[in-house]
């Protein structure tokens, strides 16, 4: 399968980064789960588009346990407290890129997000190709 051009993979990124912004933080007056999860659903198809992007060469499913890998390598990340990596998780970059709670639920949000991020992509692919 043919990869994704580089236009294609940054107008993905903007898009999901975007629309990951926007439903954790305009009053769009969306339903609290749809906040939370959505937020983080966006978050792990952004690290799938990042992942996909630089294992240009890779079959997607791979790419998908890769980026699978990274976001729940992230999630359990949220254990780890030292007075300086929580002052960072209290800022805004802090709490985009790394959250600040440690939670089962996210890393499963996660894996569907990546799971269907993977099947859109070999679409895009396809029409590429």
């Amino acid at each position: 399968m043919k990869p994704r051009t580089l236009k294609s993979s940054l107008v993905l990124f903007f898009i999901t980064v975007m629309a990951g912004l926007a439903v954790r933080m305009a009053p769009l007056g969306l339903p609290a789960v749809v906040v939370k999860y959505g937020g983080s659903m966006m978050w792990a198809v952004m690290i799938y588009w990042i992942a996909s992007t630089a294992l240009l060469q890779w079959r997607l499913p791979v790419v998908g346990l890769v980026a699978g890998a990274i976001a729940t390598g992230v999630e359990f990340f949220k254990l780890y407290h030292s007075p300086g990596m929580d002052a960072f998780r209290l800022t805004l970059p802090g709490m985009i890129l790394l959250g600040r709670f440690f939670s089962v639920r996210d890393i499963v949000a996660y894996w569907v997000a990546i799971g269907a991020a993977a099947w859109l992509d070999g679409r895009i692919r396809r029409l590429e190709g």
